[in-house]
């Protein structure tokens, strides 16, 4: 059986990372695959509704924590989060393809492939996610479970936006929180630059309230 891997929330500086894996006949697959990013929020999450649903489509989904991100490196745990993902799947004889989060990719494929208990081929390609149905597949889970999970950090904290460094919803939130509580939020990423910018700039302030 083939697979496909992608992950969705490197960039955040709130809230985890998320990995799919997706293993199915090609012909299982919902018309309409294609890169998560490329499709409108109401589409991604029909596409991902069907493909969750349907018994003939096995899914599996890995969580980093902001805990594990501030502790490790990006590049090693995006290999974890695809394994991880995966090892709830795939079985002996399988092969797929991995969304490349290398500049080499079959360095990549390699470092996934050898955290597999099960005798699974694993290739890795930059721009799978368009490319590659399955892969494709994988992305809109992915980024489904990340939007869920965004989604629930806003109701837990009120206003926290797209949790990116670049969104002024996402820096207004840090900031205010900062604030009123004097440290950052549990779901942020505390090791990011944005998150320094923040404090940096609330110690700044007090000290320009004397």
């Amino acid at each position: 059986m083939e697979f496909g891997v992608d992950e969705a929330g490197k960039g955040p500086v709130l809230g985890s990372m998320f990995a799919a894996a997706v293993r199915a006949p090609r012909a299982a697959l919902p018309e309409g695959i294609d890169d998560s990013k490329r499709l409108s929020d109401a589409r991604r999450e029909a596409l991902a509704e069907r493909i969750r649903d349907d018994d003939r489509i096995t899914v599996g989904i890995a969580e980093i924590s902001p805990e594990r991100i501030d502790a490790g490196n990006m590049n090693d745990l995006t290999v974890a989060a695809h394994a991880e993902a995966l090892s709830g799947v795939v079985r002996p004889g399988d092969m797929g393809v991995c969304d490349a989060g290398d500049v080499d990719a079959d360095r990549f494929a390699d470092r996934v492939e050898s955290r597999l208990d099960v005798g699974a081929t694993v290739t890795a390609e930059h721009g799978a996610d368009a490319a590659d149905e399955l892969v494709g597949a994988a992305s809109i889970v992915a980024k489904s479970a990340r939007e869920a999970h965004v989604a629930a950090l806003d109701a837990e904290f009120e206003g926290v936006g797209s949790g990116y460094p670049s969104d002024p919803t996402t820096r207004a939130f840090l900031a205010d929180y900062v604030d009123a509580n004097g440290e950052l939020p549990a779901c942020a990423r505390t090791s990011w630059a944005t998150c320094a910018d923040v404090l940096a700039a609330a110690e700044q302030s007090g000290l320009d309230d004397f």
